[in-house]
């Protein structure tokens, strides 16, 4: 695949925000490898969770997507351009999403990885298996896909109606905050129950209904670069700053897994972070360095990494080659992220992006 190529369209700073999202997110999954080595807790600071960079940059990339529709249709929205536009979405994530739970399942049967087929059932087929309860012990990476799909469903449905209701910019932002709040009331409304550390984690932030407005953080920010383009060049390295400095922040936050913030508001605090980098990232568009298209080519296979980095490269690896040792797992971190990158990168180029292609033509 020539990256240099791919990134005539697409925009440098985006995919060097992605490609560090999808790297926090591997290297989380692999980091159990570096355990009695002096890389145990590199990079040596608290960093936030890379899925939470991906939701907040894929509402701004399918916010901008929507609002570019509405404003040239006056403020409407209609059925086919929303069926166009799942169509699209579609053909984007669920044919990789498919290819590799299916090869899950094989290499499970076959003995090839590890994983409770005990614990499949259709709900994975139709992203309903974390909609509005937890799920256990079967590709769990698949939390955060089931939440992106079901924004591409609520996202252009709420936009119809309030537009339908006012056909302006105030129907718009009206949608806007709909997605952000109703999220939040909906946790506030779970917060007494009763959770350790584990059920923080599946029940309030691996749920459909209580994490949407993560990604809605990022329509909001394409929403302020549609509208308020002097601000959003203007204070782009301001916000950066914010952004950067209050990411560092927030992991050394005091949490309990039963508080009421931890539960709730807290969240918001990365996404808003998050969102306050996209301005600065937005502005560069185009590499000219060998760094500039390893960047861009992990932005581009970053989809694949996500999905078979943990259920089919680490399920490999803990299957058949346990860590013994920490030089032993020092070794095998760095097969993980081989084997991560090269198979990524057959499945984009064989896989993926000619299903892509295939988008314009139906």
């Amino acid at each position: 695949m020539n990256s240099n190529s791919s990134s005539k369209k697409r925009t440098y700073g985006l995919d060097v925000y992605r490609a560090i999202a999808i790297i926090l997110v591997v290297h989380g999954h692999g980091k159990y490898m570096l355990k009695g080595t002096t890389f145990e807790n590199f990079p040596w600071v608290k960093l936030v969770d890379g899925v939470e960079l991906f939701f907040v940059l894929s509402g701004f990339l399918i916010g901008g997507i929507l609002i570019k529709i509405i404003d040239q249709n006056n403020y409407s929205l209609n059925f086919y351009q929303i069926f166009n536009f799942w169509k699209r979405r579609w053909f984007r994530t669920l044919p990789n999403y498919y290819l590799v739970l299916g090869l899950y399942l094989l290499f499970i049967s076959l003995g090839i990885v590890g994983g409770n087929l005990e614990h499949f059932n259709f709900k994975f087929l139709v992203f309903l298996q974390n909609f509005a309860s937890p799920f256990y012990h079967f590709f769990w990476e698949s939390w955060s896909l089931t939440i992106e799909e079901w924004f591409y469903i609520f996202l252009p449905l709420t936009l119809w109606g309030c537009l339908k209701i006012w056909p302006s910019r105030k129907g718009l932002l009206t949608a806007i905050l709909i997605l952000l709040v109703c999220p939040l009331l909906y946790r506030i409304s779970q917060s007494g129950i009763q959770v350790d550390s584990f059920g923080w984690d599946t029940k309030f932030r691996k749920i459909v209904l209580m994490r949407l407005d993560t990604i809605v953080y990022g329509v909001l920010m394409a929403y302020a670069k549609f509208y308020y383009q002097d601000f959003w060049k203007k204070y782009a390295t301001q916000l950066f700053v914010i952004g950067f400095l209050y990411m560092m922040v927030i992991p050394f936050i005091p949490r309990e897994s039963n508080d009421f913030f931890n539960k709730t508001f807290y969240f918001n605090l990365t996404s808003i972070a998050a969102m306050c980098l996209l301005p600065f990232a937005d502005q560069y568009k185009s590499f000219k360095t060998s760094f500039g298209k390893m960047m861009t080519h992990i932005s581009l296979i970053s989809y694949s990494m996500y999905l078979i980095n943990l259920c089919l490269v680490v399920g490999f690896i803990n299957k058949h080659f346990p860590i013994v040792n920490a030089s032993d797992g020092s070794i095998k971190y760095i097969v993980y992220w081989g084997a991560t990158l090269f198979f990524s990168t057959i499945i984009y180029k064989y896989f993926e992006k000619p299903v892509m292609d295939l988008r314009d033509r139906f």
